[in-house]
This record gives structure tokens, C-alpha cells and sequence, in this order.
């Protein structure tokens, strides 16, 4: 009790040093709550910002993934391709049935799969309609999901399609709706057909088995991509298959899927699953890696490939490390720059307390019992800044959470017990610095002026 009363007694003198010692301490809890929370809820938000510029996972038929690799010829990168941006490619020979397509919701990372779109991309011809000379112009059809909702075999339903999937396309008019003689075209393509929107536009087409299939499609919007993708024309994906007659048949599937950065196991395991040990393989699997979705994805669709998109996984991987090094780095900054203060403080706090302090030793207070009192002195000033600074830091959080992710952060127990042990040694390392001149005072000198 006596004890206690000496420290509230000292904490009323020299009040303006000690609150000093908790506004430092209270501004590096402020930073290291915040930048902490966004740390270890960082991840999800990331992923999902950066996944709204494309897929990151495709599904290939498996001849077509072999050629794709013999001959290099895989989309580099660019996720919104469709089938093709000068028209002059061939038309895909192997196919996937578009009713296994839905399937992608059944797999064990299935509530990672954010979104996805089949494709059938196709040539056909078009003609303004108009006797301008359009006719007969071959230009590249994709044939997808717009905004299909989808009933699972669980019960569930889930929306899929482009719609979702190409949020930074400039977009006039409205998307078409799935399963109808609708469509959308690019910027480019319009210009160059001279179509626009509430037009008709003619296409034909002749099969593999000769026959020659026609379809008006009604021009509902146009977009632009800022890319290649601007020669398309994208109509639903049962029109197009009309139109080539291929029932049930898509080349192609982007998934967008949140993910966890890849490290070296997931590298390992993308190289040949087979050279995993039984519990590298169960860590594995059982982590949202790009390599372990993709996997779970080619057991659910037969005779399918699926392969990350390595730019996009890449760039996920990298941004979400950098912020995170950079939060990290903010608070260790934090940390040092209150130890450094905490520090200064308390070694002005004891040159000017030196007669309080040797009178204390004289009457019989050993170096021990002073040290105590000068510790729990900062240690309650400094408790009580770093409570304040966690309610800061939780109200900064939340505020970059909503201008930065658009949604609140979520703070986790462990960020306040991490903060907490952190600024603890924080505060010690600073005070030893200082408690180590009170080891040094020699009473008869200070109390004699000498």
C-alpha cells in the first residue's frame, strides 16, 4: 500500500514528463494496432481487390493445354482475352462440356471461387446489315456467361459470369442476358463494323459438317477493355453453340478464386503434386494456394487442365508481401522511436528526481526497491497510453479499411496481446537504459551537492 501511494505520489510531480512518456507510448500503440490489424487481415482484402482485374486460374481441355506447352502458345498474362483480337486465329478443336462447368462449386476450396465463365471462342461472320460492305467480315465470338445464375446439386445457388469478372471495362449501354440473341461488342469491332447500340448484327457461320448456321444478335452495349479483347463480340454461350453446332461445348473457363501467396511447398507441389510427402500433401491441398484450387479443379472436370495465370498469381503474391513488409516495417519503426523517447524521458525524469532518489538509498531503499519504484512508475503512465493508443489504432484501422478496401478490418485478440508484449519490451529496454544510472548514485555525493 505504501508502496502504491509513493507511485501515485510521484506520477502528480513532474507531470508534463510524464505525459510525454504516454502520448509516445500511446502514438506507437496507435501505429502498431493499426498496421498489425491490416497485417493479419490484409490477405483476404488484397486478394479480393486485386481479383477484381481478371481471372487468375483458367480450365483448359487437356490436348489443348499439351499444345499450349509445346508450342507456347498460352495467353500471357492477359485474362480478359477472348478469342482473339485480330480474328485470324483457328477455331478450337477439343472441347469441355459446359455442364460440368458448375461443378467448380463442389471442391473443397469452393467458397474461394469467387467467380467464373465458361467460353466458346469462335469465328464467324458478320455483316452490318446495312449494304455498307461489312458482309462477310470474320471476326472473333465468345460465347460465355453474362450473369447466370446457377442451381447446385447441394441446394445451393451461386451467380457466375463475365459481368463479375470484368469490372474494369467502360461498359454503354446494359450487359445482354444469358441464354438469349443478345450481345455485347468492343469498341474496336463496333467502329469498325459501324454498329451500335439496338442494332441487329447478322452472323454466319459453316459448321465442320457443312452446314451453315445463322443468328441475329441485338447489340445491347459496347464495351472497352483498353485491350485486345476490343475486337470481340460476346454473345451467351448457347447462342454461340447454336450457331457452330456444338452443343454443351466450351474451350475454355476463367476462374477468379482467392488465394494464398505461393511459398516453396505450393511451388513443389505445382511441379509434380506426386513428390509431395503424405503430410506436405495434406498442408498442401489443404491450403488456398493457386496450385491445390487449380488441382481440386481437374478432379471435379474430366479431361481438364487448369492452370494458374502466373502473372496474376504473381502479382497478388508480391503486392500482398510488400504491404506487409511495409506495415511491419512501420511498427518496428514505431517501436524504436518510443524506445529511443521513453528513454530520453526517463533519463531526464531521474537527473532532476537525483536528491529524491539518493535521499531514498540514505534512508536505507536499495537499488532493487528504487528500480521497482521507476519501473512501475512508467509502467502505469505507459499502460495508460497504450490503452488509449489501442482504441486509436483500431479507429485509424477501420478508417483505412474503408478508404482503402472499401469494407471495416477485422481486429483480432491476438494483434492487442502482440502489440502488448511488444511495447512491454519496448518500454523495459528503454528503462534499463536509464535505471542503470541509478545504480551509479552515490548518496552522500548527490546529497552533498558534489
Amino acid at each position: 500500500m505504501f508502496f502504491l501511494r509513493m507511485i501515485f505520489r510521484s506520477l502528480s510531480r513532474q507531470l508534463k514528463r510524464r505525459l510525454l512518456i504516454a502520448v509516445t507510448v500511446c502514438l506507437s500503440a496507435t501505429v502498431s494496432v493499426a498496421m498489425l490489424g491490416i497485417v493479419f487481415d490484409v490477405g483476404d482484402k488484397l486478394n479480393a481487390e486485386l481479383s477484381t482485374y481478371g481471372s487468375n486460374i483458367t480450365v483448359q481441355p487437356k490436348s489443348d493445354a499439351v499444345i499450349s506447352d509445346l508450342y507456347s502458345t498460352e495467353d500471357s498474362g492477359d485474362s480478359g482475352s477472348g478469342a482473339g483480337s485480330t480474328g485470324t486465329a483457328a477455331d478450337p478443336t477439343a472441347f469441355l462440356k459446359e455442364s460440368d462447368a458448375a461443378k467448380i462449386k463442389t471442391i473443397f476450396w469452393a467458397f474461394n471461387i469467387t467467380n467464373f465463365a465458361p467460353q466458346l471462342n469462335i469465328h464467324a461472320q458478320a455483316g452490318s446489315g446495312d449494304g455498307s460492305g461489312a458482309e462477310g467480315t470474320s471476326i472473333p465470338v465468345v460465347g460465355t456467361w453474362f450473369h447466370k445464375t446457377l442451381h447446385l446439386e447441394t441446394g445451393e445457388s451461386t451467380v457466375a459470369g463475365v459481368q463479375g469478372m470484368r469490372s474494369w471495362w467502360t461498359v454503354q449501354g446494359s450487359w445482354p442476358k444469358d441464354d438469349t440473341a443478345q450481345g455485347m461488342i468492343g469498341k474496336d469491332l463496333a467502329t469498325k463494323l459501324g454498329v451500335n447500340i439496338g442494332d441487329t448484327l447478322p452472323l454466319s457461320k459453316t459448321t465442320a459438317s457443312g452446314k451453315h448456321n445463322t443468328q441475329n444478335i441485338t447489340i445491347t452495349g459496347i464495351y472497352d477493355s483498353g485491350d485486345g479483347d476490343a475486337n470481340s463480340l460476346y454473345i451467351a454461350s448457347s447462342v454461340a453453340q447454336v450457331l457452330a453446332d456444338l452443343p454443351n461445348s466450351v474451350d475454355k473457363i476463367e476462374v477468379k478464386a482467392l488465394t494464398t501467396p505461393e511459398n516453396d511447398l505450393a511451388r513443389k507441389a505445382s511441379k509434380n503434386p506426386a513428390a509431395l510427402t503424405a503430410e506436405e500433401w495434406e498442408t498442401w491441398y489443404c491450403t488456398a494456394y493457386p496450385s491445390s484450387i487449380a488441382y481440386q479443379i481437374e478432379e471435379v472436370i474430366p479431361g481438364s487442365v487448369a492452370k494458374q495465370v502466373r502473372q496474376v498469381s504473381a502479382l497478388q503474391g508480391d503486392v500482398m508481401n510488400k504491404t506487409r513488409a511495409v506495415m511491419i516495417l512501420m511498427t518496428a519503426l514505431s517501436l524504436i522511436a518510443a524506445a529511443i523517447a521513453v528513454a530520453n524521458l526517463m533519463a531526464a525524469s531521474i537527473a532532476e528526481r537525483g536528491s529524491e532518489l539518493a535521499l531514498l538509498k540514505a534512508i536505507g531503499a536499495t537499488d532493487g526497491a528504487v528500480s521497482r519504484l521507476m519501473l512501475a512508475e512508467t509502467a502505469m503512465i505507459s499502460l495508460i497510453g497504450a490503452v488509449v493508443g489501442a482504441l486509436l489504432g483500431s479507429g485509424v484501422a477501420q478508417i483505412v479499411g474503408h478508404v482503402v478496401f472499401g469494407s471495416g478490418i477485422t481486429m483480432r485478440p491476438m494483434v492487442f496481446v502482440l502489440v502488448a508484449v511488444l511495447l512491454a519490451v519496448t518500454v523495459l529496454i528503454a528503462s534499463f537504459s536509464s535505471i542503470r544510472s541509478i545504480l551509479g548514485l552515490r548518496p552522500a555525493e548527490v546529497l552533498h551537492g558534489r
